[in-house]
C-alpha cells in the first residue's frame, strides 16, 4: 500500500502508526455489501489514469445512479458514453491499465477509493445492458478503502444531467457539437 515516498512523509509527520492501522482496519481487495450499495448509488465518480510515460489525467464520469455496477466481489464495471472524442482516460487505460476511482457522497459526506487494473473488451457482453454505452470498462480492484470525509463540502444534487443516457430517453446534441468550429470535424455518424 505504501512506497518510500509515502513512508518518508509518514515518518516526517509521525503518522506511520496510524497509516498502518488504517490499512489494517479499513483496506480490502474485495467489495463488501456496503461498498456495492454505495458505488451503485452514485451518479458520478472521478477517474484517475496515467499514460505510458506516467503523465496523469483525472476525469469526471457521470451518469444516472446505478451506471457503475459491482459485478463480482473484486470487479466493477462502468460504461463509456459519447464524449468529446479525445479518449484521454480510456486511451490511457489501453497503455497503462492502473486506475484510481473516487466515489463521493456530498450530501452525507462519504467517500470510497478504488485502485485497480482496468480493462476494455470491445465485445464486452455487458455492453447491451448499459444504455448509451460506447464501451464498457471493467476494473479489478486491488485496493478498496473508505477515506475520511471531514473536508467534503456538503452539496446537493439538483438534477441529473439531461445528457445522461437512460431507457426511453434520447440525450440532446450538446451545443458545442453544433458550433461551426467543430461541426465538420465530428465523427461521420454525427455530421
Amino acid at each position: 500500500m505504501y512506497h518510500d515516498g509515502n513512508r518518508s512523509l509518514q515518518d516526517l509527520f509521525d503518522s506511520r502508526l496510524i497509516a498502518d492501522r488504517l490499512v489494517e482496519v479499513l483496506h480490502r481487495t474485495r467489495f463488501n455489501d456496503e461498498d456495492r450499495e454505495f458505488v451503485e448509488s452514485r451518479a458520478m465518480f472521478f477517474l484517475a489514469t496515467a499514460d505510458a510515460d506516467g503523465w496523469p489525467d483525472c476525469s469526471y464520469k457521470g451518469g444516472r445512479p446505478g451506471f457503475v455496477r459491482v459485478i463480482a466481489e473484486d470487479t466493477l464495471a462502468f460504461p463509456s458514453y459519447d464524449g468529446n472524442g479525445m479518449f484521454k482516460s480510456l486511451g490511457n487505460v489501453l497503455r497503462n491499465p492502473r486506475v484510481g476511482l473516487l466515489f463521493m457522497d456530498f450530501e452525507k459526506p462519504k467517500r470510497l477509493r478504488v485502485n485497480g487494473v482496468a480493462s476494455i473488451d470491445f465485445a464486452d457482453p455487458l455492453i447491451d445492458s448499459f444504455v448509451g454505452a460506447q464501451l464498457v470498462v471493467r476494473v479489478k480492484a486491488e485496493h478498496v478503502f473508505p477515506n475520511c470525509p471531514r473536508y467534503i463540502h456538503r452539496m446537493t444534487l439538483e438534477e441529473v444531467s439531461v445528457y445522461a443516457p437512460a431507457p426511453a430517453h434520447e440525450p440532446p446534441v450538446p451545443e458545442w457539437k453544433k458550433m461551426d468550429a467543430f461541426r465538420d470535424y465530428l465523427p461521420r455518424r454525427e455530421r
